[in-house]
């Protein structure tokens, strides 16, 4: 098994787990209820589901997530909301006041007081595990991040003494604006969603995370890649483009396609990994890259001038009644 662990932090961070998650469910023909209709023997048949569900003895499949805030209003909508069943209800971990952007109180006094139980609850998560691949932290870095840097800090030592755990990473993977833009969100989930597709499914290349580490992090302190997803565009206007994967994967590498703002054509890349999804077979893949490459805005470093990644998964969703082209058709990030 190669299993992650999401650990959704504050209102940013909850918000964008409740698009996770509900795109999760919906890949894997899971009810809202963790019922999955598909599934008729348990612990049995396609196990694709367990990289973020684990599946108990009645056949309840249960996220392996946990939900903190320093205050309980927005993990209360998780509570009731449509998937509050999904989700058990010690994952769900709230304090009684927020840190009011006070660095001080989120790292030292107000956040110090949960952080030993959320990191017990994460603990058993971890040892429900037998191939853990790593942590999927969601945050803010819009203000003081004080809880979670508390809990990173202590996660890393906790990480270094269990040698079980495989070396996870626990650094932010995807580190979405607080907002309650819900499209903005599912954004985000299918790009997370994207990154673990080939744990998850069947494709011509299967890339596994501890893969992204060994080829695009040259050094320890580099570790934060530069996401993008393509095509963002609404189904209304897909039928006016040209999806070919050669544009896709054109588009992947224009700034407006970008989760980060910053212009990479003034700089140079390292590493590339390309991640498809959908209709999309290795040749066409080969011959779009093979033209990324002789582009002069797209300059790798001399000391890596062909550092592309590939991987290929055939399944492809999108979450409901977000804006974004659904299903079958190619994308890349």
């Amino acid at each position: 098994m190669r299993e992650c662990i999401s650990i959704h932090v504050g209102q940013a961070g909850v918000q964008c787990g409740n698009a996770c998650w509900e795109l999760y469910c919906l890949e894997h023909g899971i009810q809202p209820d963790g019922q999955m209709p598909s599934d008729k023997t348990i612990g049995g048949g396609d196990d694709s589901f367990n990289t973020f569900f684990s599946e108990t003895g009645a056949g309840k499949h249960v996220p392996r997530a946990v939900f903190v805030d320093l205050e309980p209003t927005v993990v209360d909508e998780v509570r009731t909301g449509t998937y509050r069943q999904l989700f058990h209800p010690e994952q769900l971990i709230t304090g009684k006041e927020d840190a009011a952007n006070n660095y001080a109180r989120g790292h030292y006094t107000i956040g110090k007081e949960i952080v030993d139980l959320v990191l017990d609850r994460i603990r058993k998560l971890a040892d429900q595990c037998t191939g853990l691949q790593g942590f999927l932290i969601f945050h803010s870095f819009g203000g003081p991040d004080q809880y979670t840097s508390l809990l990173m800090e202590r996660l890393s030592v906790i990480t270094e003494r269990n040698q079980n755990w495989n070396s996870p990473s626990t650094q932010p993977h995807k580190s979405p604006l607080p907002s309650t833009y819900t499209n903005l969100n599912r954004l985000i989930a299918q790009i997370v969603s994207s990154i673990t597709a080939s744990l998850r499914f069947d494709g011509a290349l299967n890339v596994d995370l501890t893969e992204f580490q060994t080829n695009l992090v040259p050094y320890p302190r580099i570790h934060f890649p530069l996401a993008t997803y393509a095509p963002v565009i609404s189904a209304e206007k897909a039928y006016h483009e040209q999806l070919s994967v050669a544009e896709i994967t054109n588009a992947t590498f224009e700034p407006a396609n970008q989760l980060v703002k910053c212009d990479p054509r003034h700089g140079k890349y390292m590493a590339c990994c390309m991640l498809y999804r959908g209709d999309v077979v290795p040749k066409d893949v080969n011959a779009a890259i093979a033209t990324i490459k002789t582009k002069r805005t797209i300059q790798f470093v001399d000391w890596c001038p062909t550092g592309f990644k590939v991987g290929i998964t055939t399944n492809h969703h999108c979450c409901p009644g977000g804006d974004l082209l659904k299903y079958r058709e190619p994308s890349a990030c």
